[in-house]
């Protein structure tokens, strides 16, 4: 068996202007502001993208993506499927999300998050786990001014 481990990060700040709606992990946070993004800016499956790309080499965000939003394909679970493609034989064997942000409140959320990733990753929901935090707001995220997400993922290879 070989295992690797996986970092991905990634960022917006809120749409202060817009009318689209707030997703995280692919659920939807009524009565919030979305992210600036041309996709739905979901910022946990962006980081967990970028933490896939970092095992696979393979990048999605940016030049693929940004072809597929110019096509109306704004969901971020439709590029994730294509970083799952680049897995191959690889496994997700743990997702760790740590988000970063003022509002909205993660923890009542959290389990919808956790059942959402691993439903479109195909693992145990046992393997998804996500903390929150303000950052004591020192950062601008902790200050109500976005969103930052970070994920770490380990995969295994069987063969």
């Amino acid at each position: 068996m070989k295992i690797k481990t996986g970092i991905g990060q990634d960022s917006h700040a809120f749409d202060n202007n817009g009318n689209k709606p707030l997703i995280l992990g692919g659920i939807v946070f009524d009565n919030h502001k979305g992210l600036k993004a041309n996709s739905d800016g979901d910022v946990i499956i962006h980081a967990l993208i970028n933490a896939i790309a970092s095992v696979t080499g393979k990048n999605i965000l940016g030049k693929k993506t940004d072809k597929l939003c110019k096509q109306g394909i704004t969901d971020s679970s439709e590029y994730l499927k294509l970083a799952l493609i680049d897995l191959d034989k690889w496994v997700i064997e743990h997702i760790a999300i740590a988000v970063e942000c003022l509002n909205p409140k993660i923890i009542p959320k959290k389990h919808l998050i956790e059942s959402k990733i691993a439903n479109l990753v195909n693992t145990d929901i046992n393997n998804v786990a996500i903390t929150a935090t303000t950052g004591e707001g020192l950062t601008s995220f902790g200050k109500g001014d976005g969103i930052q997400v970070f994920v770490i993922i380990t995969v295994a290879n069987y063969e």
